[in-house]
């Protein structure tokens, strides 16, 4: 799913600075100057010996300037794939699916799943904030839906390879979060013939205004150390809203949704002991699993936020257990 990198070393947060942690300046506008170097990739359209998976760029809302980049296993199977709608994480204010980690982790899954995968480029904060990227997956959503009903004007990819009775949302991080609003929302509208079958949330991104056990334990985490965690939440969440808002704690957001929640399909959340966002995920997933939902989930005690960018064994088992998880609800929908 990605090659082996080296963490970053950590911080204490009594002496670091979120803005260069981040690698971020706010400017005087509300706008930010992003300052990381990560590398970027363009599609592979056509065969290349180092993609396992062919992509492409389309675009999505002109007037939002958001994109979809589609992953396509090749060469692609006989028979028609799942559809995968993927957010890639980065506290809501960093990256692009053209992002090499994410570009590659997405090039990699589509084949080995294998499916197709639609990859958003979602608007970011804190030029846009929440619910913006919400209403972006909205979109994507739509989208494909607009390609199964009208199949003589659908994009080859989706026309010739997606079976739309067999879609998932995933995301990682931020990009968990937008696929558990997304979902929500989708339960509002009719999608048809676009069936989500189930959500997928690698190490999903929440919070809340109380520090939880596992955030006071890794306070100075050398992935997500506390000060630059509030930092993202306070340039994402909405103006005026603290950590308790709906959009960041998993507890809020069920004192507003209720039964709703038990409406979702099956869920897969994966968490590390090593992450001080673990105990909101827990949290959220006694949630789901008090409402009724098909909750799976595999939280190992070693292991950190975003593990799986830096160590391939770990890159390897979560494609393995999302493999397993959107396999198994693909086949009993075949039934």
């Amino acid at each position: 799913m990605s090659e082996t990198r080296t963490p970053p070393p950590s911080f204490s947060s009594s002496s670091m600075d979120p803005f260069d942690f981040l690698k971020i300046k706010l400017n005087p506008d509300g706008s930010l100057t992003r300052n990381y170097v990560v590398p970027t990739v363009p599609p592979s359209p056509t065969p290349t010996t180092s993609q396992p998976s062919l992509s492409l760029d389309i675009p999505l809302n002109a007037a939002a300037n958001t994109s979809l980049r589609l992953f396509l296993p090749h060469p692609p199977p006989a028979q028609k794939l799942p559809l995968i709608f993927y957010f890639h994480g980065g506290g809501f204010i960093l990256y692009h699916p053209s992002s090499a980690i994410f570009h590659q982790s997405c090039s990699s899954l589509a084949a080995s799943l294998p499916a197709v995968i639609a990859s958003l480029d979602y608007r970011l904060s804190p030029e846009h904030r929440l619910p913006a990227a919400y209403d972006d997956a909205h979109d994507a959503l739509l989208w494909a839906q607009s390609q199964a009903r009208d199949p003589a004007q659908a994009h080859p990819w989706l026309r010739d390879h997606v079976d739309f009775s067999k879609c998932f949302l995933m995301g990682s991080s931020a990009g968990g979060n937008i696929a558990y609003f997304a979902a929500l929302r989708a339960l509002d509208h009719d999608l048809s013939p676009l069936k989500i079958l189930g959500i997928v949330m690698n190490a999903p991104y929440f919070s809340g205004s109380q520090r939880s056990d596992s955030e006071l334990r890794l306070v100075n985490d050398h992935i997500v150390p506390l000060p630059a965690n509030d930092l993202m939440w306070s340039l994402s969440l909405p103006e005026g809203a603290d950590r308790d808002h709906v959009y960041c704690n998993p507890t809020s957001a069920e004192a507003v949704h209720r039964e709703k929640i038990g409406r979702l399909p099956a869920c897969f959340i994966n968490g590390y002991g090593g992450d001080p966002l673990v105990d909101k995920q827990k949290e959220l997933a006694k949630i789901l699993e008090t409402r009724g939902v098909r909750v799976e989930k595999r939280f190992v005690e070693d292991g950190y936020h975003a593990v799986e960018i830096f160590d391939e064994a770990k890159a390897l088992a979560l494609v393995q257990n999302v493999k397993n998880f959107v396999l198994s609800l693909a086949s009993q929908s075949s039934i």
